[in-house]
């Protein structure tokens, strides 16, 4: 959460759970949450749909966030291969969209990694609890 500002208070936490239990009963697919292998809480991965009034218009993005203690050891990397396999055979989605700023660059490694392509022209910046955030976006689309 470091390019977001730091983590969130537990207004916005819960508001931020809301909204992807939400997601699941309309849409079928939210961010999953995920354990190691001894159960211990590591964060989440997954596909979420955008707010409706997001600068890029109505899109489905890939994210994570893990704790740190789980950086490096492949689980963004696996968990994401993973949802867009989901994304493409049974959510039947188009497109995924990832994004990211530009000093988070090992999100931009594990977006390399899962395949996405860069798509400047998408690139946008949006207030985002009182900063203004720069993102970079990258792209997928279904296989034929």
């Amino acid at each position: 959460m470091e390019d977001y500002g730091g983590p969130l208070n537990r207004a916005d936490s819960d508001a931020k759970f809301a909204r992807y239990r939400d997601a699941f009963a309309e849409r079928g697919f939210t961010r999953w949450a995920i354990e190691a292998p001894d159960n211990t809480f590591l964060g989440y991965v997954g596909l979420m749909p955008s707010l409706p009034v997001h600068s890029l218009g109505p899109h489905v993005d890939i994210g994570w966030r893990l704790h740190r203690f789980a950086w490096g050891k492949g689980y963004a990397t696996e968990a994401g291969a993973k949802a867009l396999q989901d994304a493409f055979s049974r959510c039947r989605l188009g497109e995924v969209l990832a994004y990211t700023s530009a000093t988070n660059i090992r999100s931009q490694a594990v977006i390399a990694r899962l395949g996405l392509m860069r798509d400047p022209a998408r690139d946008f910046a949006e207030l985002y609890e009182a900063t203004l955030w720069h993102g970079l976006v990258w792209a997928i689309t279904a296989p034929d």
